[in-house]
Parts: C-alpha cells; structure tokens; sequence
C-alpha cells in the first residue's frame, strides 16, 4: 500500500513537472514564470521519500523533459531537479534552513559550472566570451555612430568603461556563485510558501542579526589581500583571476557582516525596524558607505563587537 501510494505521488508530482517544463519552453512571457516553480516537484518528493527514491524520481524527471523537450531541456531538469531534491532532503533530514540554503546553492553551483564546461568543450558555445564580445561590439558602434556625428567620446569614461569590461571578463567565477546564491533564494521564496501549504514542515530562518560567520573568513581574507600585495599577479593570469575572485567573495561575506552587526546594534538599542533596512538601501547604493559596512563586518569577527555591545546594555 506505501508502495502503491509512492507511486501515485511520485507521477503526479511528475505530471506536474512536465506541465511547468511545457510552459517554461514553449510559452515565452509564461515561461520566465514557470521556470521559478521547476524545482518544487523535487523538493515536495524529497521531503517525503528517501534519497533512493528521490533518485529514481531524477531519472524519471530525465525521461520525461527528454520526451517533451528534446535533450536540449535536459539541462534545465537537471539543474533545477538536483537542486530541488538537495533542499527537499534538508528539509526532510530537520537540517537548519542555512544548511539546506548553502547546499542547494552548491548544487545549483556546481550543476551551472558543469554544464557550462560541457556547452565549451563538446558544443564549443561559450555563452559568456559571446555576450561580452557583443557588449565591445556595441561599444565599438557607439564610437562609430558618435565620430560621424562630429561628437567625441570622453576619452576617460570610454577608458573606465574598457575596464569595466575587462573586470566583468575577470569576475566569471564570482558571477556565477552570485547568480547561484540568489536563484536559489528566489527558488525557495515561491517554493517553500507552496510546499508548507500542502503540509511540509519547512524550518524557519534564524534573525539577520544572529547571523555569526565563521571568523576563518577573515584569515582567509587577510591571506588573499597580502598575497595580492606580495605576488602581485599579472593581469589575464590564472593567479590574478583566482585572487580576484577570492577577494570578492571574502568581501561579500564582509559586507554580509557588517550588516548583521548593524541589525544588531539597531534590535539592541530598540531602534526602528525601519532604520537598519534604509542603511542596508544606502549600503548598495552608495559605494563609499559599503567600504564602511565592510569594515564593520572585519572589526565584528576579529574582535567580536557584538560581545562589547551587549555588556554595555
């Protein structure tokens, strides 16, 4: 009888699948939403079945985008499946909701990179190398269009614009870890709502404020700053691009500190809920304010700011 219920569950849950990959591929405005939802049948089966199953549910998740969309969905189902069973398996393991984010983030990562691997090497598509020779290209038009109207561009901004260019070419590694973490922020945010209606137990998020990274994070930062200053890598190397990338990260994750500590200080001091959330505004906009938020973020894990906060109340 579990078996048979299993079942039922397992090709409704498939059914719904392939209904969401239908309307992703063939629908164009309709898509773009139905893409947010691929991951939910995944997760609603995860959390109720263990991994074999869920790994049996994959491989029918395979056959049934390869039936409706050709090999070329494959990629999105596995992508978006993997992912949806990692978070489903938290959740049914009574993981914290962090632990289950990080590790649908890293499958999201790691699917991403690999298929971009193979669209490089088998199918020789470089999607990233494509986009930005588009933008030099654009750029390269733009200079022409303004010379046969008589009009030169400024010298500088057209410098700061090349470079600009040139980082982003740089920041691939960076980008693609961005675009996993905040994917699967938007998976969870129109997923789980959906899944605990129908009865799924999804853990709670701990306060911002609580959020207390590992102070290995600033040694490691520390480290990537000196070698910077040290080695000095040439541009375009495997070195400098590591260094680069390392050091953006570690900054984010500064930043993300720096702004818990100021949620913190505000629930502390029983100021508004609306004042840390205007700073976290400004903190984006404003770049000078987020050398300043990032600062805060290495001065709370070396010297544990908070401890000194709360012994003053």
């Amino acid at each position: 009888m579990k078996n048979v219920h299993k079942l039922t569950e397992g090709a409704l849950f498939l059914a719904t699948f392939a209904v969401l990959l239908l309307m992703t591929l063939y629908i164009p405005v309709l898509g773009i939403v139905s893409n947010l939802f691929l991951a939910l049948p995944f997760i609603m089966f995860a959390t109720k079945n263990d991994r074999k199953s869920s790994f049996v549910f994959f491989i029918g998740g395979l056959l049934i985008s390869f039936i409706v969309g050709s090999i070329l969905a494959l990629p999105l189902t596995i992508l978006y499946g993997l992912t949806g069973i990692v978070l489903g398996d938290c959740i049914r393991e009574k993981k914290s909701r962090v632990s289950g984010y990080i590790a649908g983030t890293l499958a999201f990562l790691i699917v991403t990179i690999l298929t971009y691997a193979v669209t490089v090497t088998f199918f020789n598509i470089d999607i990233i190398k494509e986009s930005i020779q588009t933008i030099k290209l654009s750029m390269d038009q733009s200079k022409e269009i303004l010379g046969s109207l008589g009009q030169t561009p400024d010298p500088k901004m057209m410098e700061q614009f090349e470079m600009g260019i040139d980082m982003l070419e740089t920041l691939v590694p960076s980008l693609f870890v961005m675009s996993s973490i905040l994917v699967v922020m938007i998976i969870e945010l129109v997923s789980f709502p959906i899944a605990k209606r129908l009865g799924v137990a999804i853990p709670k998020w701990s306060p911002f404020r609580e959020l207390q990274l590992p102070k290995s994070l600033l040694w490691y930062y520390l480290g990537v700053l000196v070698a910077s200053l040290i080695f000095n890598p040439e541009e375009g190397t495997f070195w400098y691009t590591a260094l680069i990338n390392l050091a953006f990260v570690l900054q984010l994750f500064m930043v993300l500190q720096g702004l818990s500590l100021i949620y913190y200080f505000s629930y502390q001091k029983g100021y508004p809920k609306a004042l840390p959330i205007i700073m976290t505004v400004l903190t984006i906009l404003v770049p000078f304010l987020l050398s300043i938020v990032r600062i805060l973020g290495i001065i709370d894990l070396g010297f544990d700011f908070r401890k000194r906060i709360s012994e003053k109340k």
